[in-house]
């Protein structure tokens, strides 16, 4: 019976043991890399040839590691790899404390160093395989990707964008090796040892289309700097589904140098983490309600004096004007403040909020990535009539472009709130796909109130602000939106801050795609027909090109512009938007 238990040790010794044996016998820094997870892959689709390409990634690199124990002059020790490694010796010397047993020095070392080190044998300095993060596609987007970074206990972490949020899902889990130590924490020889292996982390497919990925984000880039603008965004997503096409913003970083960013601001993605007054493009969504609540209709008249006084405030429209009798295809074309106003009213107060919670205002939608914000629909639920008014019109109310994207998919779609997604595909480390399934948020409006809205944003590229949005050959549905930035002190807005922006889709009958594009503060020009009108046209000019999609009419050469001289400058009011 002895013997049989000790054959049966022995067997577990030299066989179900062996491999947590050879890596307690090995040196530390062995076992540190035997218990190292790889991080998963994130690919990007090409709708051209359907393949898929990598734009995260794990690769091996060499480490350079120092055993202090294994030193008999450390100062020495120093001296010597000081050069190749290229830190101080008093640098060096500090880290060797009398308690340090293992330290990584250089953590993605090149190869010219790891053989001269390799050559000179130093004493308590070696080198071993390790893994580093690759972002092998520059210009593509640091801000909707993140990086990778260290965290307290040395393990790689995910931060911002996709990494960050979905870090549980690519990180996979760090082994461990548990063993029965003495009073003295020394492992026992004998007793109960365990060792947890690692478990590599899945691999992510992104809806993100590499091609309208890397348009988008030299497009908005070069947005940024033709109007001097402070930043610049672009949203697109497929209204059917909420899937994400793409999304950029400017200034942006790169990944693999996130550390190089001088202002860690930057590391932030404007697409999800920052809210503004979106101004005029939430026009569209007010009308939207007062057709679902049959209060107006596109052909409905209201009489606009050019300005409305409530609450001791007085709001004006953009120009300033009184347009006199106008329709409510006519509020959008001219971008009326005082005609969403007057829907607003017809609506009151409660039914207007609830539109606007209906659209998916004022809570997170949910995308896969970090750090989202919620806006802020607060001032709904105060006291008087001004901030209902104002945020008819999309002042007083904030909003990120996630979120007004999601909402112009209602429109488009047929009056469903698709929640939006950017990872089509999960595949985990034995090679198991879960697919993402689009998810319906709830329906906000009908099938007809979309097309009415529809129609009359279309108007708006043919006759109103956002003309500069068109496509030759295309029907097109848009709102402009010339937005006041508020004052960090609380004293308003600021006089000379303009937010300009352009949300629509097209082709208006049939959308293959719904797009935001906002530009922060340009300095060049002040309203949005100038600035987001222009680019959104030349990039769903692309799309529609890249997807295919064939003309609805006739394309009309433009006669040639007619010189005029430049507007005279005036400093938006309280209610300057449209």
């Amino acid at each position: 019976m002895i013997a049989l238990g000790i054959a049966a040790r022995f067997f577990q010794l030299q066989v179900l043991e062996h491999d947590l044996y050879r890596v307690l016998a090995s040196d530390q820094h062995e076992v540190q890399a035997s218990l190292i997870p790889r991080r998963g892959t994130i690919y990007v689709r090409d709708r051209a040839d359907k393949k898929v390409f990598p734009v995260a990634m794990d690769r091996d690199a060499w480490q350079v590691y120092a055993v202090p124990r294994e030193m008999k002059d450390k100062a020495k020790v120093a001296e010597e790899a000081s050069p190749i490694l290229g830190i101080p010796s008093a640098e060096l010397l500090a880290l060797w404390t009398p308690t340090t047993t293992y330290k990584v020095l250089v953590k993605d070392a090149p190869l010219g160093m790891v053989d001269t080190l390799r050559e000179k044998r130093i004493p308590g300095i070696g080198v071993n395989k390790g893994l580093a993060r690759e972002y092998p596609e520059r210009g593509i987007g640091g801000q909707f990707l993140g990086f990778v970074s260290l965290n307290e206990e040395n393990h790689r972490v995910g931060r911002y964008g996709i990494e960050g949020a979905n870090d549980a899902t690519l990180a996979g889990t760090y082994g461990s090796i548990v063993a029965e130590k003495d009073a003295a924490g020394r492992r026992l020889t004998i007793g109960d040892i365990q060792m947890i292996a690692s478990n590599d982390g899945s691999d992510l497919v992104l809806t993100i289309d590499r091609n309208v990925q890397y348009f988008v984000c030299a497009k908005i880039a070069e947005a940024v700097r033709r109007f001097e603008a402070e930043s610049g965004t672009v949203v697109i997503m497929e209204p059917n589904t909420g899937a994400l096409i793409a999304l950029c913003s400017a200034p942006d970083f790169e990944p693999s140098t996130y550390r190089e960013a001088k202002d860690i601001s930057v590391l932030n993605n404007p697409a999800t983490f920052y809210a503004w007054e979106p101004g005029s493009i939430f026009k569209p969504l007010t009308l939207a309600a007062g057709i679902e609540r049959g209060k107006i209709t596109p052909r409905s008249t209201y009489t606009d004096k050019g300005e409305e006084t409530m609450d001791d405030f007085t709001v004006r429209n953009s120009d300033k004007k009184a347009h006199g009798v106008q329709t409510m295809t006519q509020v959008l074309e001219k971008s009326l403040n005082t005609g969403t106003i007057h829907v607003q009213r017809l609506l009151g107060k409660e039914a207007f909020r609830e539109f606007v919670v209906k659209f998916g205002f004022g809570e997170k939608t949910g995308i896969e990535m970090q750090t989202e914000a919620k806006g802020n629909i607060a001032s709904l639920v105060k006291k008087g009539q001004i901030f209902a008014a104002t945020a008819s019109y999309g002042q007083g109310i904030t909003t990120t472009p996630i979120q007004m994207v999601a909402s112009f998919g209602a429109l488009a779609n047929g009056g469903v709130l698709m929640k939006p997604y950017v990872i089509a595909e999960t595949i985990d480390p034995d090679g198991v796909v879960t697919a993402t399934k689009p998810q319906e948020v709830r329906r906000v409006i009908s099938e007809r109130t979309g097309q009415l809205v529809t129609a009359m944003m279309v108007n708006v590229v043919e006759n109103g602000h956002g003309k500069k949005a068109g496509v030759p050959g295309y029907w097109v549905a848009g709102k402009t939106g010339t937005a006041q930035v508020p004052d960090p002190n609380g004293r308003g807005y600021l006089p000379d801050a303009t937010i300009g922006s352009f949300a629509g889709y097209a082709p208006a009958e049939k959308p293959v795609f719904v797009m935001l594009v906002k530009i922060d503060k340009p300095k060049t020009v002040q309203y949005a027909e100038a600035s987001a009108a222009p680019i959104f046209g030349e990039i769903a000019a692309y799309l529609l090109q890249y997807y295919q999609v064939p003309p609805e009419r006739p394309i009309v050469k433009p006669p040639p512009p007619v010189p005029t001289p430049p507007p005279t400058a005036t400093q938006p009011s309280t209610s300057t938007t449209r």
